[in-house]
C-alpha cells in the first residue's frame, strides 16, 4: 500500500503550497505561524490547513503553532524533495529548451542531467543552456536511465509520440513522469503528473470572459 492512500489528492498539492509560504516565512526569519496565518497566506481557512496537515501526523505545538523550521524540514521529507532527484527530459525541441532554462527544478533537487530527442538534427549537439548536455539519442535511454539513476522524466515532445515515449521511459526503468504534452497518458503503470499549457490558459480566458456562452 502506498503511503499516500487515502489522502486526496486536493491536500498532498496544497503541501507545496504550504511549503513555499513557509519557505518564504523562513527567508523572513519568523520563527512560527499559525494555521490561520498559513490559511490567510494562501486564501484557506485554518481548518483546512489542520486538516491537510493532519493527514501526514502531528505537527503543531500548544499555545506556539507550528515551529516554521521544523515543519519545513517534515513537509520536504514527505513530499521528497529533502533529497536529489536526477531526471531526464525527452524532447529538445523549443519546449525542452525552455524547460532547461527553468532553475527552480535545481532548487528543488530535481536535477535534469539527460537530454533525449528523436531529431537527427538535434541529435549530438550541445544544449548551451545547459554546459556540457549533449542530446542523445532515444536508444541511449535504457543505459542512461540505469547507469545514472533516473527515477522520473520529463515529456516535452509533440501528443501523438507521448504515449509511446512515456511507455519507453517506464521500460527504461523511470519510476514517475511529468507530462507535457497535450494529451491523457491512461493506464500507466508509474505516477504521471499532467501540465496542459493550453487548459490553464483556456480557464483564464473563461473568467475573463465571464462565463459568458450567449
Amino acid at each position: 500500500m502506498s503511503k499516500s492512500d487515502g489522502i486526496p489528492g486536493p491536500a498532498v498539492r496544497r503541501l507545496s503550497l504550504y511549503l513555499r509560504q513557509l519557505e518564504s516565512l523562513l527567508g523572513q526569519g519568523k520563527r512560527t505561524v499559525s494555521s490561520r496565518e498559513l490559511g490567510e497566506a494562501l486564501s484557506l481557512t485554518d481548518a483546512q490547513v489542520r486538516k491537510d496537515l493532519a493527514y501526514f501526523g502531528q505537527f503543531g505545538h500548544p499555545g506556539i503553532g507550528y515551529r516554521v523550521d521544523e515543519l519545513t524540514v517534515r513537509i520536504r521529507r514527505i513530499l521528497g524533495t529533502d533529497r536529489e532527484w536526477n531526471v531526464a527530459l525527452i524532447g529538445a525541441g523549443n519546449l525542452g529548451r525552455a524547460l532547461l532554462c527553468y532553475r527552480g527544478f535545481a532548487k528543488k533537487g530535481f536535477n535534469v542531467i539527460a537530454v533525449f530527442d528523436t531529431d537527427k538534427k538535434i541529435v549530438g549537439t550541445k544544449i548551451d543552456l545547459q554546459e556540457g548536455l549533449t542530446v542523445l539519442p532515444m536508444s541511449k535511454l535504457s543505459e542512461v536511465v540505469r547507469t545514472q539513476n533516473i527515477r522520473l522524466g520529463i515529456l516535452a515532445v509533440p501528443a501523438t509520440a507521448a504515449r509511446q515515449v512515456a511507455d519507453e521511459l517506464v521500460e527504461a526503468g523511470v519510476q514517475g513522469i511529468l507530462n507535457f504534452a497535450p494529451v491523457t497518458l491512461k493506464n500507466m503503470t508509474c505516477p504521471v503528473a499532467a501540465v496542459d499549457l493550453t487548459v490553464h490558459l483556456e480557464q483564464l480566458s473563461f473568467q475573463l470572459a465571464g462565463g459568458d456562452n450567449t
